[in-house]
Protein backbone atom coordinates (compact mmCIF):
# COMPACT_ATOMS: atom_id res chain seq x y z
CA UNK A 1 0.00 0.00 0.00
CA UNK A 2 2.88 2.33 0.77
CA UNK A 3 4.34 1.73 -2.69
CA UNK A 4 0.94 2.39 -4.27
CA UNK A 5 0.54 5.64 -2.33
CA UNK A 6 4.01 6.72 -3.43
CA UNK A 7 3.19 5.91 -7.05
CA UNK A 8 0.01 7.97 -6.90
CA UNK A 9 1.92 10.85 -5.33
CA UNK A 10 4.51 10.75 -8.12
CA UNK A 11 1.83 10.64 -10.84
CA UNK A 12 1.47 13.71 -13.01
CA UNK A 13 -1.50 16.06 -12.44
CA UNK A 14 -2.93 14.90 -15.79
CA UNK A 15 -2.79 11.20 -14.88
CA UNK A 16 -4.32 11.93 -11.47
CA UNK A 17 -7.12 13.85 -13.18
CA UNK A 18 -7.96 10.78 -15.26
CA UNK A 19 -7.81 8.39 -12.30
CA UNK A 20 -11.55 8.49 -11.47
CA UNK A 21 -12.36 7.69 -15.11
CA UNK A 22 -9.84 4.88 -15.44
CA UNK A 23 -11.35 3.06 -12.47
CA UNK A 24 -14.55 2.76 -14.51
CA UNK A 25 -12.95 1.76 -17.79
CA UNK A 26 -13.62 -1.64 -19.27
CA UNK A 27 -10.16 -2.28 -20.68
CA UNK A 28 -8.77 -3.52 -17.37
CA UNK A 29 -5.80 -5.85 -17.98
CA UNK A 30 -6.74 -9.53 -17.92
CA UNK A 31 -5.03 -11.81 -15.44
CA UNK A 32 -3.39 -13.68 -18.31
CA UNK A 33 -0.84 -10.84 -18.34
CA UNK A 34 -1.12 -9.02 -15.01
CA UNK A 35 -1.65 -10.45 -11.56
CA UNK A 36 -3.61 -8.71 -8.85
CA UNK A 37 -5.91 -9.12 -5.90
CA UNK A 38 -8.99 -9.68 -8.11
CA UNK A 39 -8.79 -11.88 -11.18
CA UNK A 40 -11.09 -11.32 -14.14
CA UNK A 41 -13.43 -13.88 -15.63
CA UNK A 42 -15.57 -13.85 -18.78
CA UNK A 43 -18.63 -13.31 -16.58
CA UNK A 44 -17.22 -10.01 -15.32
CA UNK A 45 -16.16 -8.26 -18.51
CA UNK A 46 -16.68 -8.82 -22.23
CA UNK A 47 -13.54 -8.21 -24.26
CA UNK A 48 -12.64 -8.35 -27.95
CA UNK A 49 -11.17 -11.80 -27.24
CA UNK A 50 -14.51 -13.01 -25.87
CA UNK A 51 -16.30 -11.73 -28.98
CA UNK A 52 -13.87 -13.64 -31.17
CA UNK A 53 -14.63 -16.78 -29.18
CA UNK A 54 -18.38 -16.29 -29.59
CA UNK A 55 -17.86 -15.73 -33.31
CA UNK A 56 -15.88 -18.95 -33.71
CA UNK A 57 -18.56 -20.88 -31.81
CA UNK A 58 -21.32 -19.39 -33.95
CA UNK A 59 -22.96 -17.71 -30.96
CA UNK A 60 -24.93 -14.53 -31.87
CA UNK A 61 -23.58 -11.25 -30.48
CA UNK A 62 -25.90 -8.67 -28.91
CA UNK A 63 -25.29 -4.93 -29.04
CA UNK A 64 -27.49 -2.04 -27.91
CA UNK A 65 -26.82 1.69 -27.68
CA UNK A 66 -26.69 3.55 -24.37
CA UNK A 67 -26.16 7.22 -23.67
CA UNK A 68 -26.32 7.66 -19.89
CA UNK A 69 -25.88 5.90 -16.56
CA UNK A 70 -29.44 4.46 -16.26
CA UNK A 71 -29.47 2.95 -19.77
CA UNK A 72 -26.00 1.52 -19.20
CA UNK A 73 -27.13 -0.15 -15.97
CA UNK A 74 -30.08 -1.71 -17.81
CA UNK A 75 -27.81 -3.10 -20.53
CA UNK A 76 -25.43 -4.43 -17.91
CA UNK A 77 -28.24 -6.17 -16.02
CA UNK A 78 -29.61 -7.73 -19.22
CA UNK A 79 -26.23 -9.26 -20.11
CA UNK A 80 -25.84 -7.42 -23.44
CA UNK A 81 -22.43 -8.16 -25.02
CA UNK A 82 -21.59 -4.72 -26.46
CA UNK A 83 -22.71 -1.31 -25.28
CA UNK A 84 -22.40 1.26 -28.07
CA UNK A 85 -22.33 4.93 -27.14
CA UNK A 86 -23.58 5.98 -30.53
CA UNK A 87 -23.62 9.35 -32.23
CA UNK A 88 -27.33 8.56 -32.60
CA UNK A 89 -27.46 10.41 -29.27
CA UNK A 90 -27.69 13.51 -31.46
CA UNK A 91 -31.15 12.37 -32.59
CA UNK A 92 -32.69 10.44 -29.70
CA UNK A 93 -31.20 12.47 -26.83
CA UNK A 94 -30.44 15.94 -28.21
CA UNK A 95 -33.38 16.13 -30.61
CA UNK A 96 -31.53 16.79 -33.87
CA UNK A 97 -32.75 15.43 -37.21
CA UNK A 98 -29.36 13.86 -38.04
CA UNK A 99 -26.25 12.61 -36.25
CA UNK A 100 -24.07 15.36 -37.70
CA UNK A 101 -24.31 18.13 -35.05
CA UNK A 102 -23.00 16.22 -32.01
CA UNK A 103 -19.43 17.07 -30.98
CA UNK A 104 -16.64 14.98 -29.52
CA UNK A 105 -16.89 16.79 -26.17
CA UNK A 106 -20.62 16.01 -26.03
CA UNK A 107 -19.93 12.37 -26.91
CA UNK A 108 -17.37 12.16 -24.10
CA UNK A 109 -19.99 13.23 -21.55
CA UNK A 110 -22.20 10.35 -22.69
CA UNK A 111 -19.25 7.94 -22.71
CA UNK A 112 -18.25 8.73 -19.13
CA UNK A 113 -21.80 8.29 -17.86
CA UNK A 114 -22.12 4.93 -19.61
CA UNK A 115 -18.73 3.76 -18.35
CA UNK A 116 -19.92 4.33 -14.78
CA UNK A 117 -23.02 2.21 -15.34
CA UNK A 118 -21.97 -0.70 -17.57
CA UNK A 119 -19.45 -2.98 -15.90
CA UNK A 120 -19.80 -6.13 -18.01
CA UNK A 121 -20.31 -5.18 -21.71
CA UNK A 122 -17.56 -4.21 -24.12
CA UNK A 123 -17.82 -0.41 -24.35
CA UNK A 124 -17.60 1.10 -27.83
CA UNK A 125 -17.75 4.83 -28.52
CA UNK A 126 -18.64 6.40 -31.88
CA UNK A 127 -16.26 8.92 -33.41
CA UNK A 128 -18.60 11.81 -34.33
CA UNK A 129 -18.65 13.56 -37.67
CA UNK A 130 -15.94 16.20 -38.07
CA UNK A 131 -13.45 14.68 -35.65
CA UNK A 132 -11.58 12.08 -37.71
CA UNK A 133 -11.94 12.92 -41.42
CA UNK A 134 -9.22 15.57 -41.79
CA UNK A 135 -6.20 13.33 -41.21
CA UNK A 136 -5.05 10.12 -39.59
CA UNK A 137 -3.51 12.19 -36.81
CA UNK A 138 -6.87 13.80 -36.05
CA UNK A 139 -8.51 10.37 -36.06
CA UNK A 140 -5.96 8.90 -33.66
CA UNK A 141 -6.15 11.93 -31.35
CA UNK A 142 -9.95 11.68 -31.19
CA UNK A 143 -9.84 7.92 -30.59
CA UNK A 144 -7.33 8.36 -27.78
CA UNK A 145 -9.65 10.85 -26.09
CA UNK A 146 -12.59 8.41 -26.34
CA UNK A 147 -10.55 5.83 -24.41
CA UNK A 148 -8.69 8.09 -21.97
CA UNK A 149 -11.42 10.62 -21.23
CA UNK A 150 -14.51 8.61 -22.13
CA UNK A 151 -13.62 5.31 -20.50
CA UNK A 152 -14.41 3.25 -23.61
CA UNK A 153 -12.76 -0.02 -24.67
CA UNK A 154 -12.93 0.62 -28.42
CA UNK A 155 -14.17 3.09 -31.01
CA UNK A 156 -16.48 2.81 -34.01
CA UNK A 157 -16.13 4.75 -37.22
CA UNK A 158 -18.04 4.82 -40.47
CA UNK A 159 -16.15 3.41 -43.44
CA UNK A 160 -16.57 4.09 -47.12
CA UNK A 161 -13.98 6.56 -48.38
CA UNK A 162 -10.35 5.41 -48.61
CA UNK A 163 -9.37 8.12 -46.12
CA UNK A 164 -11.63 6.55 -43.51
CA UNK A 165 -10.12 3.12 -44.12
CA UNK A 166 -6.70 4.71 -43.62
CA UNK A 167 -7.95 6.36 -40.42
CA UNK A 168 -9.17 2.99 -39.12
CA UNK A 169 -5.76 1.43 -39.86
CA UNK A 170 -3.92 4.27 -38.09
CA UNK A 171 -6.13 3.97 -35.00
CA UNK A 172 -5.56 0.21 -34.83
CA UNK A 173 -1.80 0.75 -35.19
CA UNK A 174 -2.04 3.20 -32.27
CA UNK A 175 -3.25 0.30 -30.14
CA UNK A 176 -6.98 1.00 -30.15
CA UNK A 177 -9.63 -1.54 -31.14
CA UNK A 178 -11.86 -0.37 -33.99
CA UNK A 179 -15.33 -1.42 -35.12
CA UNK A 180 -16.17 -0.49 -38.71
CA UNK A 181 -19.53 0.54 -40.17
CA UNK A 182 -20.73 0.11 -43.77
CA UNK A 183 -23.98 0.28 -45.73
CA UNK A 184 -26.11 3.21 -44.67
CA UNK A 185 -23.59 5.46 -42.96
CA UNK A 186 -25.63 8.27 -41.36
CA UNK A 187 -22.70 10.69 -41.27
CA UNK A 188 -22.61 10.56 -45.10
CA UNK A 189 -26.24 11.49 -45.74
CA UNK A 190 -25.10 14.61 -47.59
CA UNK A 191 -23.52 12.34 -50.22
CA UNK A 192 -26.10 9.55 -50.00
CA UNK A 193 -28.99 11.97 -50.41
CA UNK A 194 -30.61 11.14 -47.07
CA UNK A 195 -31.15 8.05 -44.95
CA UNK A 196 -31.23 5.61 -47.86
CA UNK A 197 -30.67 1.84 -47.82
CA UNK A 198 -27.53 0.68 -49.60
CA UNK A 199 -26.63 -2.43 -51.61
CA UNK A 200 -29.86 -2.48 -53.62
CA UNK A 201 -28.16 -2.78 -57.00
CA UNK A 202 -25.12 -4.75 -58.18
CA UNK A 203 -22.58 -1.93 -57.93
CA UNK A 204 -23.78 -0.79 -54.52
CA UNK A 205 -23.92 -4.36 -53.17
CA UNK A 206 -20.37 -5.07 -54.32
CA UNK A 207 -19.21 -1.82 -52.71
CA UNK A 208 -20.69 -2.87 -49.36
CA UNK A 209 -18.72 -6.14 -49.42
CA UNK A 210 -15.52 -4.51 -50.67
CA UNK A 211 -15.67 -1.79 -48.00
CA UNK A 212 -16.25 -4.37 -45.28
CA UNK A 213 -13.24 -6.35 -46.51
CA UNK A 214 -11.15 -3.18 -46.55
CA UNK A 215 -12.10 -2.43 -42.93
CA UNK A 216 -11.14 -5.98 -41.98
CA UNK A 217 -7.80 -5.54 -43.75
CA UNK A 218 -7.32 -2.29 -41.80
CA UNK A 219 -7.55 -4.29 -38.57
CA UNK A 220 -11.16 -3.81 -37.44
CA UNK A 221 -12.39 -6.46 -35.00
CA UNK A 222 -16.00 -6.22 -36.23
CA UNK A 223 -18.14 -4.46 -38.83
CA UNK A 224 -21.67 -3.03 -38.53
CA UNK A 225 -23.86 -3.59 -41.61
CA UNK A 226 -26.69 -1.06 -41.70
CA UNK A 227 -29.75 -1.01 -43.96
CA UNK A 228 -28.66 -3.46 -46.63
CA UNK A 229 -30.68 -6.35 -48.15
CA UNK A 230 -30.26 -9.68 -46.33
CA UNK A 231 -28.45 -11.40 -49.28
CA UNK A 232 -25.85 -8.62 -49.30
CA UNK A 233 -25.37 -8.92 -45.54
CA UNK A 234 -25.08 -12.69 -45.89
CA UNK A 235 -22.41 -12.29 -48.58
CA UNK A 236 -20.41 -9.83 -46.48
CA UNK A 237 -20.70 -12.06 -43.42
CA UNK A 238 -19.47 -15.06 -45.43
CA UNK A 239 -16.59 -13.12 -46.97
CA UNK A 240 -15.32 -11.72 -43.67
CA UNK A 241 -13.37 -13.46 -40.94
CA UNK A 242 -14.59 -11.04 -38.26
CA UNK A 243 -18.10 -10.68 -36.78
CA UNK A 244 -20.74 -8.63 -38.58
CA UNK A 245 -23.34 -6.78 -36.51
CA UNK A 246 -26.55 -6.10 -38.39
CA UNK A 247 -29.03 -3.27 -38.05
CA UNK A 248 -31.78 -3.41 -40.64
CA UNK A 249 -29.67 -5.98 -42.48
CA UNK A 250 -31.65 -9.16 -41.92
CA UNK A 251 -30.96 -12.32 -39.90
CA UNK A 252 -27.72 -13.52 -41.50
CA UNK A 253 -25.22 -11.38 -39.56
CA UNK A 254 -23.20 -12.64 -36.60
CA UNK A 255 -25.00 -10.27 -34.24
CA UNK A 256 -27.59 -7.51 -34.05
CA UNK A 257 -27.73 -3.95 -32.74
CA UNK A 258 -30.65 -1.62 -32.07
CA UNK A 259 -31.00 1.86 -30.62
CA UNK A 260 -32.08 1.78 -26.96
CA UNK A 261 -34.96 4.23 -27.36
CA UNK A 262 -36.24 2.51 -30.50
CA UNK A 263 -36.39 -1.05 -29.19
CA UNK A 264 -38.04 0.07 -25.94
CA UNK A 265 -40.70 2.17 -27.69
CA UNK A 266 -39.45 5.00 -25.52
CA UNK A 267 -40.98 8.02 -27.23
CA UNK A 268 -44.17 8.73 -29.14
CA UNK A 269 -43.31 12.36 -29.78
CA UNK A 270 -43.78 13.29 -33.47
CA UNK A 271 -40.11 14.24 -33.79
CA UNK A 272 -38.95 10.83 -32.65
CA UNK A 273 -41.61 9.00 -34.65
CA UNK A 274 -40.25 10.43 -37.88
CA UNK A 275 -36.72 9.15 -37.16
CA UNK A 276 -37.71 5.69 -35.88
CA UNK A 277 -36.53 3.24 -38.57
CA UNK A 278 -38.87 0.77 -40.29
CA UNK A 279 -36.69 -2.21 -39.39
CA UNK A 280 -36.90 -1.66 -35.64
CA UNK A 281 -39.01 -4.04 -33.57
CA UNK A 282 -40.39 -2.43 -30.43
CA UNK A 283 -39.91 -4.96 -27.65
CA UNK A 284 -41.83 -2.75 -25.22
CA UNK A 285 -43.91 0.43 -25.16
CA UNK A 286 -42.09 2.20 -22.38
CA UNK A 287 -43.08 5.62 -23.67
CA UNK A 288 -46.76 4.87 -23.04
CA UNK A 289 -45.99 3.86 -19.46
CA UNK A 290 -43.97 7.05 -18.92
CA UNK A 291 -46.70 9.26 -20.36
CA UNK A 292 -49.37 7.56 -18.22
CA UNK A 293 -47.28 8.01 -15.06
CA UNK A 294 -46.66 11.70 -15.78
CA UNK A 295 -50.37 12.37 -16.40
CA UNK A 296 -51.30 10.60 -13.15
CA UNK A 297 -48.66 12.61 -11.26
CA UNK A 298 -50.01 15.86 -12.67
CA UNK A 299 -53.59 14.90 -11.73
CA UNK A 300 -52.69 13.95 -8.16
CA UNK A 301 -50.70 17.14 -7.62
CA UNK A 302 -53.41 19.38 -9.02
CA UNK A 303 -56.05 17.59 -6.92
CA UNK A 304 -53.83 17.83 -3.80
CA UNK A 305 -53.96 14.06 -3.28
CA UNK A 306 -50.17 13.80 -3.58
CA UNK A 307 -48.24 13.80 -1.39
CA UNK A 308 -50.34 12.30 1.38
CA UNK A 309 -49.26 10.98 4.74
CA UNK A 310 -47.75 7.85 3.20
CA UNK A 311 -45.28 9.98 1.24
CA UNK A 312 -44.57 12.50 4.00
CA UNK A 313 -42.29 10.30 6.12
CA UNK A 314 -40.36 12.83 8.17
CA UNK A 315 -41.83 13.26 11.63
CA UNK A 316 -41.78 15.90 14.33
CA UNK A 317 -43.29 15.19 17.72
CA UNK A 318 -46.42 17.00 18.97
CA UNK A 319 -44.35 18.59 21.73
CA UNK A 320 -41.82 19.91 19.22
CA UNK A 321 -44.63 21.24 17.01
CA UNK A 322 -45.96 23.20 20.00
CA UNK A 323 -42.49 24.49 20.81
CA UNK A 324 -41.86 25.38 17.16
CA UNK A 325 -45.18 27.27 16.97
CA UNK A 326 -44.34 29.12 20.18
CA UNK A 327 -40.97 30.22 18.80
CA UNK A 328 -42.61 31.38 15.55
CA UNK A 329 -45.09 33.48 17.54
CA UNK A 330 -42.22 35.10 19.42
CA UNK A 331 -40.81 36.08 16.04
CA UNK A 332 -44.10 37.68 15.10
CA UNK A 333 -44.92 34.92 12.62
CA UNK A 334 -48.39 34.07 13.88
CA UNK A 335 -49.67 32.85 10.48
CA UNK A 336 -46.67 30.55 10.10
CA UNK A 337 -47.27 29.18 13.61
CA UNK A 338 -50.90 28.45 12.77
CA UNK A 339 -49.88 26.83 9.46
CA UNK A 340 -47.45 24.50 11.25
CA UNK A 341 -50.08 23.47 13.82
CA UNK A 342 -52.76 22.89 11.17
CA UNK A 343 -50.38 20.84 9.02
CA UNK A 344 -49.49 18.61 11.96
CA UNK A 345 -53.15 18.07 12.72
CA UNK A 346 -54.02 17.20 9.08
CA UNK A 347 -51.14 14.71 8.77
CA UNK A 348 -52.17 13.03 12.00
CA UNK A 349 -55.79 12.79 10.85
CA UNK A 350 -54.86 11.22 7.50
CA UNK A 351 -52.84 8.39 9.02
Amino acid sequence: MALLAAAVKRASPMSRAFAPILRCMGNVPENTVYGGPKTQSPDQRVTVTHLKQKYKKGEPITMVTAYDYPSAVHLDSAGIDICLVGDSAAMVVHGYDTTLPITLDEMLVHCRAVARGAKRPLLVGDLPFGFYESSSNQAVDSAVRVLKEGGMDAIKLEGGAPSRITAAKSIVEAGIAVMGHVGLTPQAISVLGGFRPQGRNVASAVKVVETALALQEAGCFSVVLECVPPPVAAAATSALQIPTIGIGAGPFCNGQVLVYHDLLGMMQHPHHAKVTPKFCKQFAHVGEVINKALVEYKEEVTSSSFPGAAHSPYKISAADVDGFSSELQKLGLDKAASAAAEAAEKINRSK
